[in-house]
């Protein structure tokens, strides 16, 4: 499977989950929600219309003026989820998952969980949901303006539309969901990739660089540096590894060093082109 197909594939998956959340847990509930679904909330309570179809006409909208002002490149990362986010809701809306659960604490952890799941999909392949983004991103580029705090007042403004409509529980319940969105979108974007590094101080450096390179199979860097107290100058051995391989590392730091300092920090991601080894 070619890559493109891979993330074609990851984006429809997170438009279908975000979807079903929206469609099972969010509106059965009454539960309050920001972006452009939450405006599609608020204009449904004013017009009789599908939710879905008021979602595609104002995900429309905001892809016509995200195009207009923010080009191609934005275009291109945002129509897939345009069309096929409203499309599934439709689909969703016909099937009987609005009894799903009875409890709106539940509900709301399901569909935050949900909704961050398919967001952070989406975002992890290189897409765009669309929706209010473009007013946050028109903004900074016009008047350099931080979207993330954007983001937070367009949401806030959307909830504060849609507070004659909700009740306190589903209000507070609407909050709880869009901030464990926030948080699994997060961890999805990152999923996977999450690796450890780890600095290490001891004066067999020499040793330790030699068997992460034959044993641990991995790459490490040596670093010149000069004791605080000592003055003595010296070398540190910096490594990144996948967590999996953490416990062998410690053995072995241990095996070689029992007195080594080390530390170990978490990497979210991390880039470099391809290095070949070279026979001695």
């Amino acid at each position: 499977m070619s890559s493109r197909i891979k993330q074609l594939a990851a984006i429809a998956l997170g438009n279908l989950l975000v979807a079903f959340a929206v469609t099972a847990f969010i509106v059965p509930h009454g539960l309050v929600l920001g972006g452009s679904t939450g405006i599609a909330l608020v204009l449904t309570h004013l017009i009789p219309l599908q939710l879905s179809l008021v979602v595609l006409i104002v995900n429309g909208a905001l892809f016509l003026v995200g195009s207009a002002f923010l080009g191609k490149s934005f275009a291109a990362r945002t129509i897939l989820s345009t069309v096929a986010y409203p499309l599934l809701m439709s689909v969703i809306e016909t099937l009987p998952v609005t009894n799903l659960v009875e409890d709106h604490m539940l509900a709301a952890v399901c569909a935050g969980a949900l909704m961050g799941a398919g967001s952070g999909l989406i975002l992890r392949a290189g897409g765009s949901s669309g929706g209010t983004d473009v007013i946050a991103l028109i903004a900074q580029k016009f008047m350099h303006a931080n979207v993330s705090a954007l983001l937070w007042a367009i949401d806030a403004c959307v909830i504060a539309f849609q507070l004659p409509f909700s009740n306190s529980e589903q209000t507070i319940l609407g909050i709880l969901a869009l901030s464990l969105l926030t948080i699994i979108m997060n961890k999805v974007m990152v999923m996977g990739r999450s690796t450890v590094q780890l600095l290490i101080f001891t004066p067999h450096h020499e040793e330790i660089r030699r068997r992460i390179l034959t044993e641990i199979d991995a790459g490490a860097t040596m670093l010149p540096i000069e004791q605080g107290y000592t003055r003595a100058e010296s070398k540190a051995v910096l490594c990144v590894i996948p967590r999996r391989k953490l416990w062998t590392m410690r053995e072995m730091i241990s095996e070689v060093d029992p007195h080594a300092f080390w530390v170990i920090s978490e990497v979210s991601e991390i880039r470099a082109r391809e290095l070949g080894r070279r026979a001695a």
